[in-house]
């Protein structure tokens, strides 16, 4: 079976690469002989990591080479991950949603078949951005979603004509190896009460910094922790880490990760914790699988769906909501209650391991040869 992998990939993103690698470990696994082309902004990366045949993405070059790869390809897999939104600008031929959409159509007119695969749709406000939708993503084969939210989203756009299924994120069928890289970069004495803690920029809006920051402060005053800051989108992330770290009175009580390290790196440092506060979605999701409590700020619909199905909501805010006090106490009481936590994510999380691989199950049973 020949198969091209379309997403977000080659460009530094930890959410993004271990969609990646959870959808090349699974297909390698349960389909025989399959031949995979990943589209990626770092082909030569790609392709060395993943042992895969990589084109360059983007529109600037390789074009012949895309459409080879798609003539040649039995299925095109769109995904996963949150890539049909136009959060960011969307312009006739760029941004995001179209050029998803365009990579879709291209698929269809070499003759592939494709499959939205394990997406979290929105959100689509504009009006260019839902009449694209409506066109292109109906064209699609088959799709699976990440959450019922994405399901409910495809029909108000009218994306109608594929059948739609609802499963999980696939990284919640990850395969974790072991690797301490994270932790031996870290000046530790051993010991430590670990907090991970994710923070990523969001349009501007900075004043959840000085909330966080002033959390942290009061959980190092009275638990004793050591936050830890988990980068997982690069220099971004750091940045953002940075300014946090800034605002704290006990900021030399705090480390940072480095910003290279693997997905599978960063989940088996989180692994180490003993919770988890964050806005990324799959620093999240790593705490799901690691069966790490934690508590979630969620900016988008796809991180308050993850948190309601972890059981962690009841203890997490929306980013608007966010109150730097109710936050400490919250994070108190989840590490008084860890052990009782991490059987009910640990539950969940293998609930969600099962739904995530019906999306290669659902691949084999529409597309297998």
């Amino acid at each position: 079976m020949k198969v091209v992998i379309s997403g977000f990939y080659g460009l530094g993103n930890t959410g993004d690469e271990a969609i990646l690698e959870s959808i090349l470990d699974n297909l390698r696994n349960e389909i025989d002989e399959v031949d995979i082309t990943v589209f990626s902004f770092s082909p030569e990366k790609t392709a060395k990591r993943h042992n895969v045949r990589s084109v360059y993405r983007g529109w600037r070059r390789e074009n012949k080479q895309k459409v080879q790869a798609l003539k040649k390809a039995d299925l095109l897999i769109s995904g996963g991950g949150g890539l049909l939104q136009d959060t960011y600008p969307t312009k006739f031929l760029f941004g995001p949603l179209p050029y998803y959409l365009l990579i879709v159509f291209l698929a269809k007119l070499c003759g592939a078949k494709v499959m939205f695969f394990s997406q979290g749709i929105g959100p689509v406000n504009t009006t260019w951005g839902k009449i694209l939708m409506k066109v292109f993503a109906n064209m699609a084969d088959f799709i699976t979603v990440r959450d019922p939210f994405s399901k409910e989203l495809l029909h108000k756009l009218g994306v109608n004509r594929p059948e739609s299924v609802v499963t999980a994120d696939i990284v919640f069928a990850f395969h974790q190896k072991e690797d301490s890289a994270c932790l031996d970069s870290l000046p530790l004495k051993g010991g430590e009460r670990l907090v991970a803690v994710s923070v990523r920029p969001w349009f501007g809006d900075t004043s959840y910094y000085g909330h966080i920051a002033q959390a942290l402060d009061s959980l190092i005053e009275s638990e004793g922790v050591t936050p830890v800051f988990v980068p997982m989108e690069g220099h971004y992330d750091v940045r953002a880490s940075e300014k946090v770290r800034q605002q704290m009175k006990h900021r030399n009580q705090s480390l940072l990760l480095g910003p290279d390290f693997t997905p599978n790196q960063y989940l088996n440092f989180i692994s180490a914790c003993e919770m988890t506060i964050g806005l990324r979605l799959h620093c999240l999701i790593f705490s799901c699988l690691a069966g790490v409590p934690h508590i979630g700020i969620s900016y988008d619909k796809k991180v308050e769906s993850l948190l309601k199905r972890s059981g962690m909501w009841d203890y997490s805010f929306t980013l608007e909501n966010l109150d730097p006090e109710k936050l400490a106490d919250n994070a108190r009481e989840v590490l008084r209650r860890q052990e009782e936590l991490k059987e009910m994510i640990r539950e969940n999380a293998a609930e969600m391991r099962s739904e995530a691989m019906k999306n290669i199950d659902l691949l084999k049973e529409r597309f297998g040869q």
